[in-house]
């Protein structure tokens, strides 16, 4: 991983996506959930023609915003973004057995929400993958206050490329004007963590940017798809 770090430092954010695709052609995807950061990255993937998979996770309990900003979003690129469901199976067992708002009842039940709606599905969608690019910013938990811009992730085998983490939010929201990029109406009513629609709501102030996720308890506030 040393090379490829060391190969990284000093590209551009578009110059290290294409290294990476010529060192795993066919193996690099992008996994965006449309809010700020990754609007971004795909803007960069697209304007700079690189041949990376752009797939998506579709929960089922999604806010008709990102609906909304995926169809933008593919209407601006005309590019296509794979959609990725949970399994059928797996979600009318849930429902059956604790009902549709499980994910309230404890932090266990979140997870398991989670885990069958995301990432079980993302864990699919990034089979044969070698180079998994997220949207990840250091600022935006503790969780990810230490991650690098290339890591391993030894549970599926791959490196996470993350080339906004060190990215400010003024950073983020000046390049999205600067292309004029689509973006989710959420994000102009306080919402900045956009997840699930049960799941997630504006923040207030001063709040904390995950504070709106998964309000009712205290965790790490993440859902199992990067720790």
């Amino acid at each position: 991983m040393t090379d490829i770090t060391t190969a990284l430092a000093n590209k551009s954010e578009a110059e290290a996506i294409q290294y990476l695709v010529e060192q795993y052609p066919g193996a690099v995807a992008f996994s965006t959930s449309f809010g700020q950061e990754d609007q971004v990255i795909a803007d960069i993937i697209w304007r700079n023609k690189l041949p990376v998979r752009v797939f998506t996770l579709d929960t089922g309990r999604l806010f008709q915003e990102t609906y909304d900003v995926m169809d933008l979003t593919r209407a601006r690129y005309k590019q296509p973004i794979e959609v990725y469901f949970p399994e059928s199976a797996d979600v009318e067992r849930l429902v059956a057995e604790k009902g549709f708002n499980s994910f309230y009842d404890s932090v266990e039940n979140r997870k398991e929400c989670c885990h069958i709606r995301k990432v079980i599905p993302l864990n699919r969608a990034l089979e044969g993958v070698k180079v998994w690019i997220t949207g990840l910013r250091a600022e935006q938990s503790d969780n990810r206050h230490d991650m690098q811009t290339l890591e391993w992730d030894n549970n599926r085998g791959l490196y996470k490329y993350n080339p906004l983490i060190h990215w400010g939010f003024d950073e983020v929201l000046s390049y999205l004007d600067k292309y004029n990029v689509p973006f989710n109406k959420l994000h102009q009513r306080g919402y900045v963590s956009i997840g699930c629609a049960p799941c997630t709501r504006a923040i207030e102030p001063g709040e904390h940017p995950r504070a709106g996720r998964w309000w009712w308890e205290q965790s790490h506030k993440e859902c199992g798809l990067h720790g």
